[in-house]
Parts: C-alpha cells; structure tokens; sequence
C-alpha cells in the first residue's frame, strides 16, 4: 500500500471522531442503567438502548448523527437525574 492512501471503507477522521463520541454515549448509558435499583426495569432499559444504537447504526448523515447523540446525552441526562432523586 503506498503512503496516504487508506483502505476502501477507512473512516476519515471527522467520522473516526463522531464514531468515538456514540461510542462513549453508549458506555454512558449503559453505565446509568447499572445504577437502577430493579432488575426489570435494568433490562428493559439495557434492550431499549442496544435496540436505539442498532437501528442507528448505518446512519452516516452528519447532521442525523450530531442530532442524534444530542437526544441520547439528552436521555442520560434525564435518567441520571431520575436515579439521584430515587436516592434521595
């Protein structure tokens, strides 16, 4: 392979990015989910958020995806402050 070229299918550097950020959304929420005192409740929101990521895997338009991650840190946001007041 000469120099500067990629693979077919390599992820330019703004998509490797993008791609580490959903990532990191994900181990977020999953982590949230630990915390949840009732194990129904954990794995309903465990197969809902796996459910979320894989139906949106193949999206690839940049605005969908920015828009995306928004209303996921949105939602982890939410059950975060959720679970701190079942604490309280």
């Amino acid at each position: 392979m000469a120099a500067g070229r990629f693979p077919p299918g390599a992820l330019t550097l703004k998509q490797f990015l993008r791609r580490q950020q959903v990532l990191q959304l994900y181990r977020k929420i999953l982590r949230a989910i630990r915390e949840v005192p009732a194990e129904q409740d954990r794995r309903y929101l465990k197969d809902w958020a796996r459910e979320e990521f894989r139906r949106n895997k193949d999206a690839t338009e940049e605005d969908a995806i920015r828009m995306m991650i928004t209303q996921g840190n949105m939602q982890l946001q939410e059950l975060q402050r959720t679970l701190k007041l079942a604490k309280s």
